[in-house]
């Protein structure tokens, strides 16, 4: 008995750690990875506010797990002072204190050296990831074994040399910067790369100016002269810009083309040309943060630097500053071209052109119709007249006897009537009123004689019958006479 109740209670002790093992795995299975996006200059400036957005909305869509992102803004990047960032340190510290993260995405070069600079003190064992940096702004000889970078490369060269494609009169280029540690490092970098060009652009500089002063630059600016869009943080008078705004204004401004390399500012304001794609770096970062949640080491995740895609270019700039389609690189791709009728009307352009055709087909058919009609209609007469011109040599040659008879009865009446005259003539008192009676006699046989010949020449003429009124009463008289002999014979 004792044996039995050790066994119950065992088994219940059993039971109990396996449900408390199994509410503490569910409990560890909902519980979300947590992950910071640390921006480096605020949450609302181009171009980084793009690619955190991307980033959030990739991670979302990657990550077979729940998230739980926060985002972050170093807003002390605007200035060269690093004093302010020790209160910052410690209220991130102190904010994920007791939920420690489990990925930080860094967002920009300032955000990545505030990560680097204080990497041991702040986030020593919690993996990163740096992205929406140029691989110049990375210091890889201090990464730890917990950092991942997927890194930009942005070609200067070839995006000038895209404004000298398709503005091949080009002589002068402003490029717009600030005066934050950032911009006067792009600066630099912008002057080393443009070097082979030398003896085509030359190049000017924004850092000098405050943003109303640029405005008034860029109104004025000689022909032949375009505007490359790097960035406008901070201007020569301390004030800062978001990107998106400072650059509305100054494309309202400028009598140039403005000209960028990334795809952020394309669509509202600048020509085109290679471009960074928010898309493909942003894709690259949430894999590798997602490779990087799943247990992965991230110092083992090698991604390539995301460089420029194929060319990509605004009609409507186009259309403004007077680019033509064969100035643009091989593989280019024109976006917000205004579509032409026939892309806009084409199901109405179809049906009102089958219907053209259509009525076009039956008109023609109606017209082969018609001609088929009338060759048809003079054939028959044709035949008509033929068949008439037969019937009547067959009519004429039944009533030969008759027509003979009719012909030799007035040639006979005329030659008995010259004898009679004749006799008359000669007799010692020729009757004179007799002699005229004759002679009438004679003019009368003679007409009807030439009317029979004249009728049978008509019977016997090849020609298309007549329409005409006939006295029926005449009509029938003739053909008494003609056949008075057959009948008088029969």
């Amino acid at each position: 008995m004792a044996v039995l109740i050790h066994i119950r209670i065992l088994s219940t002790v059993v039971i109990a750690f396996l449900l408390a093992s199994f509410a503490y795995s569910s409990a560890l299975a909902a519980e979300p990875k947590r992950v910071m996006l640390l921006h480096s200059f605020g949450r609302e400036f181009k171009p980084w506010s793009e690619y955190a957005r991307e980033i959030r909305t990739e991670l979302v869509q990657q990550s077979p797990w729940a998230l739980d992102i926060t985002e972050h803004a170093l807003i002390t990047a605007r200035s060269s002072n690093q004093n302010p960032e020790a209160p910052f340190v410690q209220y991130l510290g102190a904010l994920f204190s007791e939920h420690p993260l489990d990925l930080i995405v860094s967002i920009g070069a300032p955000a990545a050296a505030f990560v680097q600079r204080h990497r041991h003190e702040l986030f020593a064992n919690i993996p990163m990831v740096f992205t929406a940096v140029d691989q110049r702004r990375v210091q890889f000889s201090i990464l730890s074994d917990n950092d991942a970078v997927v890194a930009l490369r942005i070609n200067y060269l070839a995006a000038l040399e895209n404004v000298l494609r398709v503005l091949p009169d080009t002589k002068n280029v402003t490029v717009v910067v600030g005066t934050s540690p950032i911009e006067k490092f792009w600066k630099d970098e912008i002057a080393k790369e443009a070097e082979p060009l030398t003896n085509r652009l030359t190049l000017s500089w924004t850092d000098h100016l405050s943003f109303e002063e640029l405005l008034k630059y860029a109104a004025a600016l000689p022909s032949k002269s375009a505007i490359f869009w790097e960035l406008m943080i901070v201007d020569a008078a301390g004030v800062v810009h978001d990107g998106n705004t400072a650059l509305a204004r100054l494309h309202k401004a400028a009598n140039a083309p403005i000209f960028s390399h990334d795809e952020s500012f394309f669509g509202s304001a600048i020509v085109g040309g290679p471009l960074l794609l928010v898309a493909d770096s942003s894709r690259e970062t949430a894999a590798v943060a997602v490779r990087i949640l799943g247990g992965e080491k991230p110092g083992e995740i090698s991604a390539p630097p995301v460089q420029f895609a194929s060319p990509v270019f605004d009609w409507r700039e186009m259309q403004r500053w007077g680019i033509t389609e064969n100035r643009l690189p091989p593989g280019s791709k024109i976006l917000f071209r205004n579509p032409t009728t026939w892309e806009q009307y084409r199901a109405y352009i179809l049906a009102v052109m089958a219907a053209i055709l259509i009525q076009s087909a039956l008109i023609f058919w109606l017209l082969y119709e018609h001609r088929r009609r009338r060759t048809a209609e003079v054939e028959a007469r044709q035949r008509m007249a033929e068949l008439a011109h037969m019937n009547r040599h067959a009519t004429v040659g039944e009533l030969s006897a008759s027509l003979a008879h009719e012909i030799n009865q007035p040639l006979g009446a005329i030659l008995a009537h010259a004898e009679t005259a004749e006799l008359m003539i000669n007799s010692s008192s020729p009757n004179m009123d007799g002699i005229k009676e004759i002679l009438a006699d004679i003019k009368r046989d003679d007409q009807r004689a030439g009317e029979i010949i004249r009728r049978l020449r008509s019977i016997l003429k090849k020609t298309p019958s007549e329409v005409k009124d006939l006295d029926l009463n005449e009509v029938v008289s003739e053909v008494f006479d003609f056949l008075a002999v057959q009948a008088s014979a029969r």
